[in-house]
C-alpha cells in the first residue's frame, strides 16, 4: 500500500476498536466481542499499522488513547451509526415500513370502511407517508398509468385496464336523493319509477362508464331514461347540487349523512343497485405491497 492509498479498514475492525477504546483493557474488551485476546490484540495493532499513527498508549497495559486515537474512536462510532442506519433504512424499504404511498379515492369511499383502514395503516407505518387525493375511477386510471397515484380506492368495473391489479375492499349500494323540499321527499317508501319525469343530476359518462351505466340501467328496468338537468364531477357535487334543487340523484347509499338538513335519501331495494369498491394498483412498490396488505387484512 502506498501513502495515498486510502486504508481499507472493516466494520468489524471499527467495533473492535471501540470496545477497546470504551473497556481500555484487551480482555474485557475480548469478552465483550466475544473473541480471545491474542486475533484482538493483532487487529488493533494491524489498524494502527494501516493508519500509520498510533491510536491506543500502552505498556504492559493499555494507558489511553492517544489524541489521534480519541478523533479516530468518534469517526468509528459515526462510522458504525451510520451503517447502522443504511441497513436500517435499507431494509424499511424493502420491507415497506418507509417511503410514499399516493392513494386516491372515490368521494363514497372516505364514508365507508376507508378512513378506519388508512388509520390503522398509518399506525402500523409511521414512516410511511400517505397522501390523499379524492378523484373519479376514470381519473384515477389514468392517474396510475401516468404514475402519479400509486394505488386507488375505485368502482368497477374498469374497462381497458388489463394492466390494473385490483383487490376487493368494501361494498355499497345505491339509494334515491331527493331535496328535502321536493313533494316527494316526504314518502315513507319511494319507487325508482316515481322520479321518471324528475330533471337527474348525474356525472359524466367518461368520469365513471361503470356506475354510470349502472344508474341509466337501474333507470331502464325502471321503465325511463333519466332526463339528465346538469352534470357533476364528484358526488359531492352531485349531492350538493340536489341539495340547491337543480335535480334528483342516484347516489351511494354510504353518503346519506351528506348535508341530510338539506337532502331526503331513499333506500333502493333493487338487485342491481349493490356494487362494490376494490384497491387498484399498478407495478407496486414495497410501501404499496403493504397498504395492500393493509386494506386485505382489514376485510
Amino acid at each position: 500500500m502506498t501513502t495515498t492509498d486510502p486504508p481499507r479498514i472493516s466494520l468489524r475492525t471499527l467495533e473492535q476498536f471501540v470496545v477497546v477504546a470504551e473497556e481500555l483493557h484487551f480482555h474485557r474488551a475480548a469478552a465483550r466481542l466475544n473473541m480471545s485476546q491474542p486475533p484482538l490484540t493483532h487487529a488493533i495493532r494491524k489498524l494502527e499499522d494501516e493508519l500509520g499513527v498510533i491510536l491506543i498508549k500502552r505498556d504492559k497495559r493499555v494507558l489511553g488513547l492517544t489524541d489521534a486515537g480519541r478523533t479516530f474512536l468518534e469517526q468509528a462510532r459515526e462510522t458504525l451509526r451510520q451503517a447502522e442506519q443504511a441497513v436500517t433504512a435499507t431494509r424499511d424499504v424493502a420491507a415497506g415500513r418507509t417511503g410514499v404511498v399516493r392513494l386516491g379515492y372515490v368521494g363514497s369511499a372516505l364514508y365507508g370502511r376507508l378512513p378506519t383502514v388508512i388509520r390503522q395503516f398509518r399506525s402500523t407505518y409511521p414512516k410511511v407517508r400517505l397522501e390523499l387525493r379524492e378523484a373519479t375511477t376514470a381519473a384515477q386510471i389514468a392517474a396510475l398509468r401516468d404514475g402519479e397515484l400509486d394505488a386507488g380506492v375505485l368502482i368497477p368495473p374498469l374497462t381497458n385496464a388489463q394492466d390494473i391489479a385490483v383487490t376487493p375492499f368494501d361494498h355499497d349500494r345505491l339509494c334515491l336523493a331527493l331535496p328535502r323540499d321536493h313533494p316527494l321527499s316526504r314518502r315513507s317508501a319511494l319507487a325508482l319509477a316515481e322520479l321518471a319525469d324528475e330533471p337527474f343530476v348525474l356525472w359524466p359518462r367518461v368520469e365513471g362508464s361503470g356506475f354510470y351505466l349502472r344508474v341509466v340501467r337501474l333507470c331502464a328496468d325502471a321503465g325511463f331514461v333519466p332526463r339528465v338537468a346538469q352534470e357533476a364531477h364528484g358526488m359531492h357535487a352531485v349531492l350538493s347540487l340536489v341539495a340547491v334543487g337543480v335535480g334528483v340523484a342516484i347516489v351511494p347509499e354510504s353518503m346519506k349523512g351528506f348535508r341530510e338538513d338539506w337532502i331526503r335519501y331513499h333506500p333502493l331495494p333493487a338487485p342491481g343497485a349493490a356494487f362494490e369498491l376494490v384497491l387498484a394498483t399498478r407495478d407496486p412498490s414495497p410501501p404499496v405491497r403493504a397498504l395492500v396488505r393493509s386494506f386485505g387484512a382489514s376485510g
